[in-house]
């Protein structure tokens, strides 16, 4: 989808902390809703985040294209819990599925709500987490909640892409199947909300590449032969898209293990299958936040630098990233 940062970093934010035994314990969690273009539902949806004592909001990114936001927002377990419920509750109220329409698969106003271990906490605890919460969202908002990745009960469960298949169109039939009820509430459609998935996982690195051609169809065959299935990169998941805001087609990639597939590998392979159907790969984006390792990996790919900063912007250029700085985007420099 690390460490986090230490010093300064840690004095800064302290009351946004939690201690037990002598640990800071430190939970990021990374909302994705179904809206990217109504900018007074997105500050609401935000506000809703900030205005939970002990959580703080790192970063949104809104799409329109996608018409997805991505919020992301960490601290002490039980306040970034309160934050992920006041924001999905939020986005209930505004949020009309009835009306929407985005390139990005989705199955539901509030799409996906991982959490994620950062420092002095445990994948069982996020776990927790994720499954208080689902159980909190379906008796309170009525609305379906389906577990994935590491708090998926169920193994089919457990890729993101199997519960989301088929998108919203395809929810009103699926839910009623035995085999696809929810975790938790009913298994009758709410028109106006969808369902809801939430889980728990590693970091995971959301990176798309953009293309120097409007087709769609080729950003579809870069995305499948990249994808690790059936036999493209480890723990890569891939999709081509048109951004009509843009007039480009794109290859939108989600990087579960950056440690087993880095966004320098993704990328080179994105140009390399470009290059053979005739366009280029001519920039890189990172939504939401991103490990500092991941950069420093990418850094020694593009240069032979040594120093921490160098390689950090051998990085920046070497996955031609626009709209990214490196004090805001990198998780260690706010946590």
């Amino acid at each position: 989808m690390c460490t986090a940062g230490r010093g300064c970093f840690f004095i800064l934010f302290l009351p946004f902390f939690f201690r037990m035994n002598g640990k800071i314990k430190i939970v990021e969690c990374v909302p994705n809703f179904s809206e990217g273009r109504n900018e007074k539902t997105i500050n609401a949806i935000s506000s809703a985040v900030e205005g939970t004592s002990g959580a703080k909001l790192l970063d949104v990114h809104s799409d329109k294209d996608y018409n997805r936001s991505v919020l992301t927002f960490a601290g002490e377990p039980r306040a970034v819990l309160g934050a992920a419920f006041n924001s999905v509750k939020k986005a209930s109220e505004l949020i009309d599925m009835r009306s929407h329409s985005g390139e990005h698969p989705c199955v539901g106003a509030i799409d996906v709500v991982p959490f994620v271990p950062v420092r002095g906490t445990t994948m069982e605890e996020c776990v927790s987490l994720a499954r208080e919460l689902g159980e909190k969202v379906a008796s309170v908002l009525g609305i379906p909640v389906y577990l994935y990745a590491r708090a998926a009960e169920k193994p089919e469960r457990k890729e993101l892409a199997e519960i989301r298949k088929g998108g919203y169109e395809a929810l009103a039939e699926k839910i009623r199947e035995e085999k696809w009820r929810p975790d938790f509430g009913s298994a009758e459609f709410s028109p106006k909300s969808g369902a809801c998935i939430v889980g728990a996982r590693d970091f995971l690195i959301a990176f798309n590449v953009d293309l120097d051609t409007g087709d769609a169809a080729k950003a579809g065959e870069i995305a499948s032969a990249v994808r690790e299935f059936p036999r493209g990169l480890g723990g890569v998941r891939a999709i081509g898209v048109f951004l009509k805001e843009r007039g480009i087609a794109q290859v939108s990639t989600n990087l579960l293990d950056f440690e087993r597939t880095g966004m320098h590998q993704a990328f080179e392979a994105v140009k390399s299958k470009a290059g053979e159907l005739g366009c280029n790969a001519v920039a890189g984006e990172v939504i939401g936040m991103v490990p500092r390792k991941a950069l420093l990996d990418a850094g020694r790919f593009y240069s032979h630098a040594s120093k921490e900063r160098e390689l950090i912007e051998a990085a920046i250029r070497g996955l031609k990233l626009r709209d990214f700085s490196a004090e805001k985007r990198i998780i260690e420099n706010r946590v």
